[in-house]
């Protein structure tokens, strides 16, 4: 849907949103593009479970259970998998040989809360937020106590780790912008729920830290990923008609337009042979829609 005309530069007119896979995720998160192996993997974090869907063939099929209530997912810059997990409280990397290496569990001593949302920067550094969702409850991981505040944190090349951002309530999906130069960040419990943005200062820090985008009474910003003109595609919902699927959000935080599914979005990300086709990790499906740009 155009909301501002400007977003008629990335619409398709014949492309159609088209369902993947349905009725085997109870809460679908963290999609995450295999280029090399034309292939999508994405999280069921209450089912502990991680899916993958084949491009050639379309087969949806199991990629790794238990997964450790994993949520979040993306890629190193050696192509390696890196997922946060609820059940670990932890960022852990997926070695080439399918070994699974845990790159931070602790902070000064203490365990996280339950990583969420995770990017990894030109620099090979790796950057990720930890509310406490999967320690609320039974469902999502375990029920536990917070034994940090919700942070944002940064792990170095080296394997340093480093507080980023703190004060924000509830952190989850984040973004660079294209050049880097920006991290967005989705504060989650602030009401009305926000989108923030921070500069990048000298690679390793941020600052400026200011409300891009107030979601209002009714938005629920989750995961997001940004395209090469600096949109951030943003996955979104609350259970009513027009406001489930994705909005999309110019770099000065103007709404263009809006892609409307049948059940709220977690989270997207871009892949495909020309990654131009977004991918929509929608509750208790997998959804897909050609754009006219790339992620």
């Amino acid at each position: 849907m155009v909301v501002d005309d400007s977003f008629n530069r990335y619409r398709l007119p014949l492309a159609k949103v088209e369902r993947l896979a349905t009725g085997i995720t109870r809460w679908a998160e963290g999609p995450v593009w295999f280029g090399d192996l034309r292939c999508l993997v994405w999280s069921d974090v209450p089912g502990d479970c991680m899916w993958r869907w084949d491009e050639q063939t379309g087969a949806v099929g199991v990629w790794r259970k238990p997964s450790g209530y994993a949520n979040g997912n993306t890629r190193d810059r050696q192509g390696r998998l890196v997922t946060c997990e609820h059940g670990g409280r932890r960022v852990s990397r997926t070695e080439p040989d399918g070994r699974i290496v845990a790159l931070a569990e602790r902070f000064e001593g203490k365990r996280f809360n339950s990583p969420n949302d995770v990017v990894c920067k030109s620099d090979g550094s790796i950057w990720f937020t930890d509310p406490s969702f999967g320690i609320l409850g039974w469902y999502e991981g375990a029920k536990a106590e917070p034994e940090l505040p919700t942070n944002v944190y940064r792990i170095d090349p080296a394997g340093a780790l480093s507080v980023v951002a703190e004060g924000i309530n509830q952190p989850n999906g984040l973004a660079f912008s294209p050049d880097e130069s920006i991290l967005y960040i989705v504060e989650s419990r602030s009401v009305p729920r926000k989108i923030l943005a921070c500069d990048v200062a000298g690679g390793k820090t941020l600052s400026n830290r200011r409300v891009l985008i107030d979601a209002g009474p009714k938005g629920t910003p989750d995961g997001f990923r940004v395209d090469l003109d600096g949109n951030l595609w943003c996955g979104w919902g609350m259970g009513e008609h027009g406001l489930d699927g994705v909005h999309v959000f110019n770099p000065t935080g103007k709404l263009i337009g809006r892609i409307d599914l049948p059940e709220r979005c977690a989270n997207v990300c871009f892949g495909g042979l020309h990654r131009n086709r977004l991918f929509m990790a929608a509750s208790t499906s997998l959804y897909a829609l050609y754009v006219n740009t790339q992620g």
